[in-house]
This record gives structure tokens, C-alpha cells and sequence, in this order.
């Protein structure tokens, strides 16, 4: 470790076992490696600065080691207080040089200090993961602005905020949401928030599953996958959605929808994944049964009115790690898992490798797009290129040990054409 590295995390004592955690996930990680080996040879990013603001994992550590690899000076700070793995920060720090801004639990002072660190290496690439980076450099670190190529955006809820500033004309960066990729939302969303999610609920809880009725606030592609999970696992599922054809959908996958103030009568574990605010409103909480079980899988801590659940409450006091029991008025208890932060980075390990892997080989070759596409961009939100997201499905199909079928030229020639039908 160089002498003179900045950083703050927890203590580098924990490096050895962090070093082991990351080494673990990289070996689940084939796509990202094939890009490593790629970006280690060719140096697409040599001189450039780049700034993650990610979940500090040891999936994470993979996409960092990478990005080093590819030339950047690179530097991370988490984008969720209890999401970072302090044995992963350590590591990064000791084993790979990697300056890194992450102590798990940290409060939001902290938190904002972090997220400036990584602002004052003066980066010509960031990477997000919920938009915190770029809203920084669009209100406190705007001088900044002049430096920057291009920035990715990793989830649901940052897309969200990003093409809300591109419709209003704020936006003064380009952006790849990486998250709208065919390899990221159709898989990590749906297969990786879905396992890991029921993973957290486990560990924080230790109930059975078999036999609640489980409701899933939403139908997004995260949703979705919660809502499989919960049914294999026995559990009588309730969906509910805004939008009318994603309830139709729903129900024509065989779940119960209904409002969430319906859902009240039935559940016993509400799980909210949408990316908007107050899915679980104060309102929705007084009406749930005693014993209900609360928790959220959105990026953000706003999914579940925790401030209200605050002011509320006559009690409170943590009855499990990761699980807090809060006592109303009329002596109804309800538990809250993980603080109402992201359950499967709060009280899980996030995302299985393996699904990461398409994800994170979707962040490498987007901080590669920009840099090939320097100044050829506008100040707007792009989804990587088709051919690019084709191509970590193929490696991710070969890693797997997969052959599938090319097309004849016959059949090329067939869906090009038009004057070939009924004869």
C-alpha cells in the first residue's frame, strides 16, 4: 500500500478477509474477467480519473480491479450507508491501491464527506449507482462539471432521477444507464434482487416463508423477481401496482393484485421495490395486522415512511440484527428489517456474483463507450449499444457452457425480406 493513499474505512486490519470475499466473487465473475484481461492489454482508460459511487461489495471490488486495470486512477466511495462491506473497503484499499470512502453504518455527514473525497480527485468518468454522484456535481461541485466526459448510471431509481433532469434541460453530462441494458435489468433486477432479497428477509428474520401472504409493492422488473421468489418459497403473494398494465400483467401470472390498503387485511411481509417514495405510507403501516414485517428493496430509504413510523411509535428496540420491533399507541407491533434501507445489502451480501457479472461488464465497456465517444455526446440519457449488451450475453452463454443456434442464410435472408409469405 502506498504510503501517502487517502482513504477512510473502518480498519485495515480486516483487508485479509476482505481480500478472500473478493477473490471469491471474481471467480463467479467470467464476463468481467474476459474485459479485464482486454482493458489490462489494451489501456482504454489510461490518464483518466474515475469516480464510483457503488455499493461497496466484493462484486464491486471485481468491476474496480477492472476499471485499474484499464489504465484509470480509480477511486470509490459507497452509495448506501449499511451496503458496504467493510472487510471488501479494507482490502481495496490495502491490497489493490484503490482509494476507498466507505465505513458500513456511517451517518449521512459522513456520508456527503465521502462523496466529496471522491469528487476532489477531479474525475473525467463517474459511475453511480442511485445518482448522488451526479447530483453533487450538478449543485455543490458543479466546477467540476468542466472535467467530466460522461458518467453511467447503475440502477432503477438513479435512471429515474437522471431523465427527470434531461426532460427539464438540467442535465449537463451524458449519461449511460447501464441499467437499461437487456444484460442488467432483465437479470440482476429480476433473478439477483429477487434471491437476494429473500436472503435478507431470512437472515434479518429467520421466519419461514411457506405460508405468509407476501405482498410486493410494484411490477417492475425487481418486483417481478421478489414476487417468483416469494411464490417458490410457498407464499401467498399479493402484487400491487399504479400502472394498469403491469397489474394485468401480474394477475395474469397468477398473483392476487389489489391496493396496497387492501393488502393490509391479508399480509404478514410487505416489500416494496419501485423507486418512488411512500409506497408503504404511514397510513398503509396503521392499518397492517400486529406482528406485520416491513422492508424495502428500492434503492433509497423513501419507500417506506420511516419518518412517520418515528414520530408514531412508543417503542423501539432491535430484536435481531437487522431488525427493529416498533411499538404504536394501541400496543400494535410491527418489525422493520434492515432500517428501511436496501434489505439485501442491509442485512445480506447483495447480488450473487454471477449475475453481477453482466452488470458490471455492462459499467466497464460503458466507461470505454464514453471514452471512445468523446465529445460526440449530447447532454442526454443513452442506453448502451445493442451490440455491446449482445456480446456480454455471448461470453456470460460461454462461460455457462451454452451453444445455441445461429441463423441460415436462408433464414437471415427470410426476416430481411418481404415478398416471401404464404405460397
Amino acid at each position: 500500500m502506498k504510503n501517502n493513499l487517502k482513504y477512510d474505512v473502518k480498519d485495515l486490519k480486516l483487508a485479509g478477509e476482505g481480500k478472500l470475499k473478493i477473490e471469491w466473487a471474481g471467480r463467479q465473475m467470467q464476463v468481467l474477467e474476459k474485459i479485464k484481461t482486454r482493458f489490462k492489454k489494451e489501456k482504454p482508460l489510461k490518464g483518466l480519473t474515475l469516480a464510483a459511487c457503488l455499493h461497496i461489495t466484493s462484486e464491486t471490488a471485481n468491476l474496480l480491479i477492472a476499471l485499474k486495470e484499464g489504465g484509470a486512477t480509480v477511486v470509490a466511495n459507497a452509495s448506501n450507508p449499511l451496503s458496504t462491506q467493510d472487510v471488501v473497503a479494507a482490502s481495496l484499499v490495502k491490497d489493490y491501491d484503490i482509494p476507498t470512502f466507505a465505513v458500513r453504518g456511517e451517518d449521512n455527514k459522513t456520508y456527503f464527506q465521502h462523496l466529496n473525497a471522491v469528487l476532489d480527485a477531479k474525475p473525467n468518468i463517474t459511475m453511480d449507482d442511485g445518482g448522488d454522484l451526479i447530483y453533487a456535481l450538478h449543485t455543490k461541485r458543479s466546477e467540476l462539471l468542466k472535467n467530466i466526459i460522461g458518467s453511467s448510471e447503475e440502477t432503477t431509481t438513479g435512471v429515474i432521477r437522471l431523465k427527470a433532469m434531461e426532460k427539464e434541460g438540467a442535465l449537463k453530462l451524458p449519461v449511460i444507464a447501464v441499467n437499461d441494458s437487456d444484460t442488467k435489468h432483465l437479470f440482476d433486477n429480476r433473478y439477483g434482487t429477487g434471491q437476494s432479497t429473500i436472503d435478507g428477509l431470512l437472515r434479518a428474520t429467520n421466519i419461514l416463508i411457506a405460508g405468509k401472504t407476501f405482498v410486493v409493492g410494484g411490477y417492475g422488473w425487481c418486483s417481478r423477481g421478489i414476487a417468483m421468489r416469494a411464490k417458490g418459497m410457498g407464499a401467498d403473494v399479493i402484487v400491487t401496482e399504479v400502472d394498469p398494465i403491469r397489474a394485468l400483467e401480474a394477475a395474469m401470472d397468477g398473483f392476487r393484485v389489489m391496493t396496497m390498503k387492501d393488502a393490509t387485511k391479508f399480509g404478514d411481509i410487505f416489500v416494496s421495490a419501485t423507486g418512488d417514495k411512500h409506497v408503504i405510507s404511514l397510513d398503509v403501516v396503521k392499518l397492517m395486522k400486529d406482528g406485520a414485517i416491513v422492508a424495502n428493496s428500492g434503492h433509497f430509504d423513501v419507500e417506506i415512511d420511516m419518518a412517520g413510523i418515528e414520530k408514531l411509535k412508543t417503542k423501539k428496540r432491535r430484536v435481531r440484527n437487522n431488525l427493529d420491533e416498533y411499538t404504536f399507541p394501541n400496543g400494535k407491533k410491527i418489525f422493520v428489517a434492515g432500517e428501511g434501507r436496501l434489505v439485501n445489502l442491509a442485512a445480506a451480501e447483495g447480488h450473487p456474483a454471477e449475475v453481477m457479472d453482466m452488470s458490471f461488464a455492462n459499467q466497464a465497456l460503458a466507461a470505454e463507450y464514453l471514452v471512445d465517444n468523446k465529445g460526440k455526446l449530447k447532454n442526454k440519457v443513452y442506453t448502451l449499444p445493442r451490440d455491446l449488451d449482445v456480446n456480454v450475453a455471448k461470453i456470460k452463454l460461454d462461460a455457462m457452457g451454452i451453444s445455441i443456434d445461429k441463423l441460415t442464410k436462408e433464414q437471415s435472408k427470410y426476416l430481411s425480406s418481404w415478398d416471401e409469405g404464404t405460397s
